[in-house]
């Protein structure tokens, strides 16, 4: 056994980024994922940092996964995929709704080849609905499920993430959503269709915003790194120009960094015992806070709040997170070999299982490089691969 997931083969036909990343998390722990990419390659391949010429999301993205090319626009190409289809357990797809069943290979023609396959088909806004056909990307999933609304400076504009979070949030809903589909399936055998919008996971994680407004007519305000549930909570300048992060989620930490700072007497404030009206008088609780914070270096600050029972983290770079011993007891960061860049380093899998653990088989491979061996499985010989490579059908 190569992971508790070994035995389920899954077809990865998605691109950027929700898709590919929930084949990737199934492929950690142990799946059999073919990538299917066009011939001219996934985007991410040339998406984001490059090393000589390689791109660096793609060994992330690609891990554990065989790169197989293959033109799903063209005839041959659908016949080929439909061999595939026949023995998989899981197809995560993000083309726009109804280009699968343009190709001839709508979840109807896919069930009737394999009756137990699970299609997951991931995309901005879902298979029905006014906006099906659009396009859709985690940047409209974060501005129109109120996660911009609130973040941000206050008098400030909406805010995005600089990074894919919509879509890493949509990525373990989707994998979430998969584990639930082949238990399902173990019941009586059969698939089904996944539709997964991705701009509604992102949803539930805000919290109780449309609750608050469906019951009291409020809306979030932009707070900064504010919050309106406690205080002090908020990035601390250090001085040695470093910044830390302190939250007071609890009554007996908050306490416990008002003494440590030297304001008991905030403490004893009839006001203090809410952290919503904590909330209320964040200037003052900053002003305290983050005066002792500033006369004092990050190691020390992060020392005095550990001693103090009080929570607190430093903000941290790349570069800190490499070397920093928590991150290092958890094994967070594997280091592993690669064919073309040599020795890399990347995130290791999500969480730790005691008695089946999953691990990171390789990096993401060269454009192509299982295409002969996955479709020789299923019939494709050295010559019809030529063949197919002269139709420009694969790479």
């Amino acid at each position: 056994m190569d992971g508790p997931l070994s035995g389920i083969r899954v077809l990865d036909v998605a691109t950027l980024f929700a898709g590919p990343l929930a084949a990737t998390l199934l492929a950690d722990f142990g799946a059999d994922v073919v990538k299917i990419e066009h011939p001219n390659g996934d985007p991410v391949r040339s998406h984001g940092a490059q090393r000589d010429g390689v791109g660096l999301w793609w060994k992330m993205l690609g891990r554990g996964k065989k790169s197989v090319t293959l033109y799903l626009g063209a005839p041959q190409g659908q016949e080929i995929f439909r061999r595939l289809v026949t023995d998989a357990d899981v197809v995560i797809e993000n083309f726009r709704p109804g280009t699968l069943e343009r190709w001839g290979l709508g979840y109807s023609e896919l069930r009737a080849l394999n009756p137990g396959l699970i299609l997951a088909r991931v995309t901005g806004f879902g298979q029905i609905g006014p906006y099906a056909r659009r396009p859709g990307f985690g940047t409209l999933a974060e501005a129109m499920s109120g996660f911009a609304a609130i973040t941000g400076e206050p008098g400030g504009p909406p805010t995005l993430p600089p990074f894919g979070l919509a879509d890493g949030i949509a990525a373990q809903a989707t994998a979430f959503a998969i584990m639930t589909a082949l238990r399902a399936r173990d019941a009586d055998g059969r698939g089904q269709q996944i539709d997964l919008a991705i701009i509604e996971p992102i949803l539930t994680l805000l919290g109780p915003q449309l609750i608050a407004y469906d019951q009291l007519g409020e809306l979030q305000p932009r707070m900064g790194n504010r919050s309106s549930n406690n205080a002090p909570r908020n990035i601390y300048r250090t001085a040695d120009d470093g910044w830390v992060a302190v939250s007071t989620s609890a009554q007996s930490v908050a306490e416990r960094v008002l003494r440590l700072v030297g304001r008991p007497d905030l403490v004893e404030q009839s006001w203090f015992g809410s952290g919503a009206e904590r909330a209320a008088h964040a200037d003052e609780l900053d002003a305290a806070v983050g005066a002792w914070i500033a006369e004092r270096k990050t190691e020390d600050v992060v020392r005095a709040f550990e001693q103090a029972q009080a929570a607190i983290a430093p903000v941290y770079t790349a570069a800190e997170i490499m070397t920093d011993p928590q991150f290092q007891a958890l094994g967070t960061i594997a280091e592993l070999p690669d064919d073309e860049l040599g020795r890399i380093k990347m995130q290791n899998v999500l969480f730790r299982l005691s008695e089946t653990p999953g691990r990171i088989r390789w990096t993401g491979p060269p454009l192509g490089a299982h295409t002969a061996e996955v479709l020789g499985r299923y019939g494709v010989d050295a010559d019809r691969l030529a063949e197919l490579r002269a139709a420009g059908v694969v790479r």
